[in-house]
């Protein structure tokens, strides 16, 4: 999203921008996507969440998103619902295929299978797609599965890094979700998310209930917990009481490693009634490089979306927000040559 984003933007300022996209198609993980892009809705929520962020990119962001969703939808993007769902957070849930049609027909030239050896704005995605640097930085105890596209896999930071650009805080935290523990396509990365934590007991393959304290509205803290397990992977356990939830059940039913606790390689608290195997999805990593509020990283090179490190810090704000908001500043930038 982000490298679209800047390249609609350059185009609108004059400029004749190139889209680089090293997949075969467009879109990146936005298109995988429930596409929703939002901002906390109080200033100190964020900050509260996020606590380990860079306060500076964060307030861009927070106070930079609704113009750039106003834009969107200036350039014709399919809104779903004008609302996210959560009292705590504001923005809109567009239609992935939709946006990312939308930029791609305003952003110009794009060219599918390519990359650029002298990129001015970099926008590839993260490094979650390679197995050796998630490894090396977000330390798993096991391998984590891929909830996101194959071709972001660091190429990004690799380049900045050789240029002089530095690294930023949080390179071991990531967003994802607890999936079951089976192979999924990209079409189930959603339905299949088993978003139930926090009415689940949750135990690591020795039986160990590992999480301590509430898990997190977003569960984000849960799905990092979990990949630092053994085999980085877990069990949700549920009672009656939380199967009554139709969205808890619907997503049970849904999953493939559901067994009888019976089945569990160690003994089931009375009253279980199934067993879910979880394993981390890996969506886009929280850490990456450093960047200034003009989106810099090195003279003459920018960068924005999962590349950018340091915004959610140490909780989780939506990628697709400071990729959108971060992607139109880079055009701006690299522009003006601040």
């Amino acid at each position: 999203m982000a490298g679209l984003c800047a390249a609609t933007r350059a185009l609108e300022l004059g400029a004749t921008p190139i889209v680089h996209e090293k997949g075969t198609r467009t879109g990146g993980s936005m298109l995988l996507s429930s596409c929703v892009i939002w901002r906390f809705r109080e200033w100190d929520d964020f900050r509260a969440e996020c606590p380990a962020g860079d306060e500076r990119l964060q307030r861009v962001v927070w106070e930079g998103l609704d113009e750039g969703i106003e834009w969107l939808e200036s350039l014709g993007a399919p809104v779903v619902k004008h609302e996210t769902g959560n009292p705590r957070t504001i923005g809109k849930r567009f239609e992935p295929r939709g946006l990312t049609d939308t930029l791609v027909r305003a952003a110009g030239d794009v060219r599918l299978g390519t990359t650029s050896e002298e990129p001015t704005i970099l926008a590839t995605g993260g490094f979650q797609g390679d197995s050796a640097l998630v490894r090396e930085h977000i330390h798993p105890g096991g391998e984590l599965r891929l909830r996101a596209n194959p071709w972001s896999a660091g190429d990004g930071m690799r380049h900045a890094l050789a240029r002089g650009a530095e690294l930023s805080a949080g390179l071991g935290e990531f967003y994802g979700r607890n999936m079951p523990d089976a192979d999924f396509t990209e079409e189930q990365f959603v339905p299949l998310a088993q978003l139930y934590g926090r009415a689940a007991r949750v135990f690591n393959d020795r039986g160990e209930e590992f999480f301590e304290g509430d898990v997190s509205w977003s569960e984000n803290d849960l799905v990092q917990a979990t990949a630092q397990q053994p085999g980085g992977r877990a069990w949700y356990l549920l009672d009656r009481e939380a199967l009554k939830d139709p969205e808890v059940a619907g997503r049970v039913a849904l999953a493939p490693t559901r067994i009888d606790p019976s089945d569990l390689p160690f003994a089931a608290p009375d009253g279980t009634r199934v067993a879910v195997r979880v394993k981390p999805g890996i969506t886009h990593t929280i850490g990456g490089l450093r960047i200034d509020e003009h989106a810099r990283i090195a003279d003459g090179l920018y960068a924005a979306g999962a590349d950018v490190g340091g915004i959610s810090t140490g909780g989780y704000a939506s990628g697709l927000a400071a990729a959108l908001v971060f992607g139109r500043i880079a055009a701006e930038s690299a522009l003006s040559g601040l």
